[in-house]
């Protein structure tokens, strides 16, 4: 290579290489970007580079233009050089002249490399010249070498350069995770550039993953503060330099990705010198460094350089975060819960940074109505139901983020990470699809600790459309509130009496004794009262008001709510209140509910329990309670007890002649059906031969034309059919139905109704209706509930002694006995419980009856149980206490 001659030179920075013969030349950057100057090589032609591709298909260079190119670039860019230009100018400002780079002390011209490696041709001009006749030599000894395009097989040496990838998305999938390697062509702004991909020179439009930087506007070419900084930075830098780009994502036309050079991360660079921030819609792609990236952002905040010289951190960014354990008592909805802390104290804990599904912003009052939210909002269930059954009633870690103030009318919100174990509780919830990240302001530094991993993992169930990512919209949960009516409640208690115990959730603890309860498999839901047990009521709000509690009433609810809120219970139901409440057990890790609250001295044993197995149990922890004084019991005075009266000799021409049935429906405590035990067989037969013959057969929908007084079948809530006979027709589409067989009446639809198969109807109705001899039922309705609610629990799956003692105009009054019941007669031990009133009958056969029953009664007064708590009320002084006397 020839040396310079001495003359003055000028000198520069190589920024870019346009092609073989022409080279942008920097100064040094003095409180800016410094200007530029395009340089043509004098004396020599290279091979004409293709233009870029933009659409489809391919364009190509001359033979060598791109390995010329190549030379230059990997000689000059971002080198300091010396050149000198000639006076002429073309319009576009380009100018002519000749580059020498140092080379052991001396300035190389570097037209002379060019030359002597056969990339370019000596420009031939019409005036022969010393320099032109040098130029040429080289040019004859790199033919003669067949050195570059002199060489053979020029054809070779083309360059097709192509377009974007047609199906961006599809690329992207296919070189997710890959580093490829590519040149830097152009810088739009410091975040946005021009990659060629080699070796298969597509040209991909780049955005970097996770970072914003100023840009330049298009509408009228202004520029956002430090944008041509920026800009300068990131060219002087990469451009026209060897990169790797790791493919991360895509958004519109750009591939979102990390642009790595030898010397580090650009997107780290250009955050610790304040050019840029991070930015929450593309963190989330980044696969790997984004706390590098956050700390970058920090340190630049901290510096307080370029974009952050008048930055503020928050209280919660300087202050200390503070970790503890505490158990989950209650998942509030998607992104809270309620925890007990080591002290016994609760406290309301938000997930950082996580939006749990909402309701639609146009959703009417009714659709936002208090617990029917949880199954109306689309995948609020599923996300309460994943955080529940992982954390209910375990101990979690908690490190607290930020607190955020009250403000608007809402409360101040406590927000933290929750780890169980090593599990991230949020990003767990959102890898599912059930929650997304909230999206701060770009100034606010109250997020998430893990915030960029909570992004990453909804990229990932976006991706996989998961839940609430699903291309179609999730539906709500239709979910049937059996105790919404009394009516409804009756209809499906023998349904879950025969069911016997049943799984379900507790969604809601209204006291002590009273539970809301979910059943999953039947996607219902239903209020149980705990059976056996009286709690004292608690303090509770209504149409404003506080209403004071009882004594006691607000622990024994705190101590249900802490034992089985949201677990899961076992059931069985026993009964059904005037209010449409089912009354039965529920056990919690086999603990009985209602023995825990007696154990406790937080409620007292019902009359309700002494059929029940449990009753042994239930007495024996009442009666330590009261030895005890402990609680409810703490101004307990034993009863003084009645002396017992001589008894009335029975009367002989009283007949006995028991029959065994069981009770299939009890209108009250006095009024009921009864089945006969000797014909259950022939019923079992007819009722499987009715199901058989209609499943064989199935009836037309809307065929049967109902009339009163027909028999025909319908089909009950559990699916089976039964024997009914029409009572009365309510309209064109619903008929009242009694159930012939079993005594219980409902509303039916007329479709659910068919004709009697002919086999089905020889057999008599199964279900008599009877009752209770010498008693009445209490006055007062409330009570009138409690004694029918006795009356199922003494009587239910039984097969008791009945016999009929009188009849009233065809009507037969019957005594029932339990045989391995302590007090074996049923009124009795009713009218001992304080739940029945003696019928005086002056029937000499009954004179025997009638006294032990008025004996019973007097002991239930005395001891001023139920109905009698508040003393002596008859018939006689009904009116004075608002009672209607019964006929």
């Amino acid at each position: 290579m020839a040396e310079a001659p001495r003359t003055n030179y000028q000198t520069g920075v190589v920024k870019q290489i346009q092609s073989g013969d022409t080279v942008i030349v920097r100064g040094q950057p003095r409180g800016g970007p410094p200007p530029e100057r395009t340089i043509g090589l004098s004396g020599i032609t290279a091979p004409r580079l293709a233009r870029r591709q933009d659409g489809d298909g391919e364009s190509t260079d001359e033979p060598f233009a791109w390995e010329c190119r190549e030379f230059l670039r990997t000689l000059l860019v971002g080198k300091e050089v010396s050149f000198t230009v000639s006076a002429n100018k073309t319009p576009s400002g380009k100018e002519f002249g000749s580059i020498f780079i140092s080379r052991g002390g001396e300035l190389q011209n570097v037209v002379d490399a060019l030359l002597n490696e056969g990339l370019v041709e000596a420009r031939k001009t019409g005036h022969q010249n010393e320099e032109m006749s040098r130029l040429c030599g080289l040019e004859d000894t790199a033919k003669a070498a067949n050195k570059g395009k002199w060489g053979a097989n020029p054809e070779k040496h083309i360059r097709a350069i192509k377009g974007a990838p047609d199906n961006l998305a599809q690329y992207v999938d296919k070189h997710h995770g890959k580093e490829l390697s590519g040149v830097v062509e152009y810088v739009r702004d410091a975040c946005t550039m021009r990659i060629l991909l080699l070796p298969g020179f597509e040209t991909v439009g780049v955005m970097l993953s996770g970072i914003k930087c100023p840009g330049f506007r298009r509408d009228d070419g202004g520029a956002e503060p430090f944008a041509a900084e920026a800009k300068f930075f990131v060219e002087s830098r990469l451009l026209q330099r060897n990169v790797k780009l790791r493919i991360e994502g895509a958004s519109n036309n750009f591939i979102m990705g990390t642009v790595l050079h030898p010397a580090g991360n650009i997107s780290e660079a250009l955050l610790q010198e304040g050019f840029g921030h991070c930015v929450d819609w593309s963190i989330g792609m980044v696969l790997t460094g984004k706390d590098k990236l956050r700390a970058a952002e920090r340190a630049a905040k901290e510096k307080r350089v370029r974009r952050w010289k008048d930055f503020k951190p928050s209280a919660a960014a300087t202050g200390t975060q503070k970790q503890y354990t505490a158990r989950v008592m209650e998942v509030i909805n998607a992104d809270a819960m309620r925890v007990k802390l080591a002290d016994g104290s609760s406290q309301k804990i938000f997930l950082s940074s996580v939006r749990g599904p909402r309701a639609a912003p146009a959703a009417t009052s009714e659709d936002k109505r208090g617990g029917r939210q949880l199954y109306d909002v689309p995948y609020m269930f599923e996300a309460r139901e994943f955080l529940r059954s992982k954390l209910i009633h375990k101990k979690v870690n908690i490190t607290v983020d930020y607190v955020r103030p009250s403000q608007d009318g809402f409360p101040e919100r406590t927000c933290a990470t929750v780890l169980l174990g090593e599990t991230n509780i949020a990003e767990a919830l959102i890898s599912k699809g059930l929650a997304t990240v909230l999206r701060h302001r770009q100034e606010d530094e109250e997020r998430s600790q893990v915030f960029d991993d909570l992004l990453t993992a909804e990229n990932r169930a976006k991706k996989n459309t998961k839940g609430i990512h699903q291309k179609k919209e999730g539906a709500p949960i239709r979910v049937s509130d059996l105790s919404s009516d009394s009516t409804k409640a009756k209809q499906f208690l023998s349904s879950l009496q025969r069911q016997g115990r049943q799984t379900g959730v507790v969604e809601y603890v209204a006291s002590g004794s009273r539970l809301r309860v979910f059943i999953a498999k039947d996607t219902s839901l239903l209020t149980l009262l705990l059976a056996g047990v009286s709690c004292p009521r608690a303090q509770s709000q209504r149409g404003g008001q506080t209403q004071e509690g009882e004594p006691f009433g607000d622990d024994a609810l705190n101590f249900t709510r802490d034992l089985c809120l949201q677990r899961e219970v076992t059931f069985t139901v026993d009964a059904v209140d005037r209010a449409g409440n089912f009354i039965g057990w529920a056990h919690v890790e086999d603990k009985n509910i209602s023995l825990e609250l007696v154990q406790r001295s937080l409620a007292k044993v019902h009359f309700s329990a002494d059929k029940s197995q449990y009753s042994s149990q239930l007495y024996a922890a009442e009666e330590a309670g009261k030895k005890s004084k402990d609680k409810i019991w703490q101004n307990y005075e034993p009863p003084t007890e009645v002396p017992e009266e001589t008894p009335v000799a029975e009367d002989k021409d009283r007949r006995v002649k028991y029959e065994k049935v069981v009770v299939s429906h009890a209108d009250s405590s006095t009024s009921f059906y009864l089945q006969r035990v000797d014909n259950r067989g022939a019923l079992e037969d007819l009722m499987d031969k009715l199901n058989t013959e209609l499943a064989t057969n199935p009836p037309t929908v809307g065929a049967y034309s109902p009339k009163r007084n027909d028999k025909c079948a319908a089909r009950y809530s559990d699916g089976q059919w039964y024997r009914v006979q029409i009572e009365k027709i309510v309209s064109k589409e619903e008929i009242q139905v009694a159930y012939i067989d079993y005594g219980n009446k409902e509303t039916q639809a007329v479709t659910s109704l068919c004709s009697l198969p002919a086999s089905c109807s020889a057999l008599p109705a199964q279900a008599t209706q009877f009752s209770l001899a010498c008693a009445r039922s209490p006055l007062d309705e409330d009570w009138q509930d409690d004694s029918l609610i006795a009356f199922q629990s003494a009587v239910q799956d039984k097969e008791l002694d009945m016999n009929v003692e009188y009849r009233v105009q065809g009507a037969a009054y019957v005594t029932l006995h339990d045989q391995s019941a302590e007090v074996t007669d049923v009124c009795k031990n009713l009218l001992l419980n304080g739940l029945l009133i003696v019928d005086k009958r002056r029937d000499r056969r009954l004179e025997k009856l009638v006294a032990d029953y008025n004996d019973a009664e007097k002991t239930a007064r005395s001891k001023r149980v139920a109905m009698w708590v508040h003393g002596d009320i008859t018939a006689d002084d009904a009116n004075e206490f608002g009672f209607k006397k019964t006929q």
